[in-house]
Order: structure tokens, then C-alpha cells, then sequence
């Protein structure tokens, strides 16, 4: 059972036939059949229990800690990972896939960190913001998956250190600083070429597939080159 979007497609992948439930939000594999047990964050835990999984496999920042506690309590192993950077993605991976049965390491796995450790060099750094959520704006921070992934592709987060990993920042703060870029995943909240670079006029704004920034599963082993051509584009 899985309660991650990102970690439902990589052992959907890895583990055919291997998972009985997974989130409404887990949309990869496109055919993935399985019973479907709520969101990330109000899952049904009474559902869960009667499926009775060999592990629920979650995530300290999309799950809630009491739906957690709940299925420990009523017996079910819980792997819970945590991921704020790419070697770290690499290692929950591995962690999660032999936890669910993996008998050696999928060639996927190692596509993508093959993709990951030869550097994208971009023709220079450049700063930008990138939100999160409108209504109201929120960006990412501090400490952040998404963020680093960024970072390697030569962007960086002007919030990056800021104290709260997704702080609400209003509008009129984000444009007075400055940024070179604004990059705008689909998700969560699904910018678009209407929603989201008219508040940012006259800055380029990097319309970005969110799977491809957020999730840490196979897209791994494209997304260096796609978010790379697709921040490239936003500066023509």
C-alpha cells in the first residue's frame, strides 16, 4: 500500500501486481488498478485495515503523523521516508523498493542517478521564486526536494532560506525581489500560461511539469534534461 504519488509509481514500476491500495492523488501508472483509499492527507484508515497490507509506505511531509500512528496502532508496519534532496531520493528509493520485495535494484534506479551525476551546466545561475500555491501565494522555502532539484539545474530559490520550508509570501514581496525567473509547476497548484505569469509581468516564467520537479520515482531519469529545457525555453 502506498500513501505517495511518487512512491506508488516507482514500485508500480519496480513491483508489478505488488501494490493492493493507493491515494486518489496517485495518478502514474496511468492503468495502475488498484483500490483507491482517499487523499494523502485523510486517507481511510478503516480501509486500509480491512485491505490488510504487509507495509504502508508513506512520507514524513505528505502524510499526517496520526493516520500513521492509527495503522501502527492497529498493527500494520509502516515505512515512513523522508526526502529533501536528490542522493537523498536515491536512498529512500533503494530503501522502499527492497522493503517491498525487490530482489536486486531496477535498472531505472540507476538511469536516473546516471542522469543526475553528470552536472547540467547552464550558460549562468540564475535566482528565481517559485510558487507553490495562489490564493494565497505560497513558494518554496528551506530544505526542500524540489528546491535542490533546481538548485542542480542551475536555478536558485530566493526563499531557500528562508525559516519555513513553504512560507506564504504576498504578491507585492515576491516581484520586489527580484527574481530572474518565476518557475511555475502543475502542481499542486495548476499553473498555466493564463494562471499564473500575468502576476509576474515582465519577469519569464518557466511553466514546468510538476511531476517532473516534485515526484522522485522513474521520471527521475528525464528530468534533468526536460526541467533543464524547459527553464532554457523560458528565458528566449
Amino acid at each position: 500500500m502506498s500513501l505517495v504519488p511518487s512512491l506508488t509509481e516507482a514500485v508500480a514500476f519496480s513491483l508489478p501486481g505488488a501494490l493492493v491500495g493507493a491515494t486518489d492523488w496517485c495518478s502514474h501508472p496511468a492503468d495502475l488498478d488498484v483500490v483507491r483509499i482517499g487523499g494523502t492527507k485523510n486517507p481511510d484508515v478503516e480501509g486500509i485495515v480491512r485491505l490488510a497490507p504487509d507495509l504502508v509506505v508513506a512520507n514524513e511531509e505528505e502524510n499526517r503523523a496520526p493516520d500513521l500512528t492509527a495503522l501502527r496502532a492497529a498493527g500494520i508496519e509502516v515505512l515512513v521516508t523522508e526526502v529533501r534532496d536528490v542522493p537523498g531520493a536515491f536512498r529512500e528509493l533503494e530503501r522502499v523498493l527492497r522493503a517491498c520485495g525487490a530482489a536486486a535494484r531496477p535498472r531505472w534506479l540507476d538511469e536516473a542517478e546516471e542522469a543526475w551525476a553528470e552536472p547540467v551546466v547552464p550558460d549562468r545561475r540564475t535566482t528565481a521564486v517559485v510558487p507553490i500555491w495562489r490564493r494565497p501565494w505560497m513558494v518554496l522555502g528551506r530544505d526542500t526536494f524540489a528546491g535542490d532539484v533546481l538548485a542542480r539545474l542551475g536555478v536558485d530559490n530566493l526563499y531557500a532560506h528562508h525559516e519555513d520550508r513553504y512560507p506564504r509570501i504576498p504578491l507585492p514581496e515576491l516581484r520586489a525581489a527580484g527574481p530572474d525567473l518565476v518557475v511555475l509547476p502543475d502542481e499542486p497548484y495548476r499553473f498555466t500560461a493564463e494562471d499564473g505569469p500575468e502576476a509576474f509581468e515582465g519577469v519569464p516564467c518557466a511553466l514546468v511539469d510538476g511531476r517532473l520537479l516534485t515526484w522522485y520515482g522513474p521520471s527521475l531519469a528525464q528530468a534533468p534534461r526536460l526541467l533543464a529545457e524547459a527553464l532554457r525555453a523560458a528565458h528566449r
